[in-house]
């Protein structure tokens, strides 16, 4: 299973989200072809109800805790409630990498 696929599986099954994105962001920074080192996480879930900005951020990066000591070295997470969500235009864009 790929890296991708197993933070998308994780994902589901922690925050049963109403949305999910996984997007492998690694062809925009300098790693080799075909890496997994770089994802970008937008992930919308009733469990975010009534917590902040850092909560939510802990409770993926806790998920993906194996990951993201295992290769990952990059993740930008994106972390909504439904209503967020709903009020939202767009998504923030990743910064382009420096390195």
């Amino acid at each position: 299973m790929s890296v991708e696929q197993v933070i998308t599986q994780k994902l589901n099954q922690s925050f049963s989200p109403i949305h999910l994105d996984v997007l492998n962001e690694s062809n925009r920074h300098h790693v080799p072809p075909n890496s997994e080192t770089h994802f970008k996480v937008v992930v919308v879930s009733d469990e975010f109800e009534s917590q902040r900005l850092i909560s939510r951020h802990r409770a993926v990066n806790g998920v993906l805790a194996e990951e993201l000591a295992n290769g990952v070295h990059a993740l930008s997470i994106n972390a909504y409630t439904q209503e967020e969500w709903k009020a939202l235009d767009t998504v923030p864009k990743t910064p382009n990498c420096k390195g």
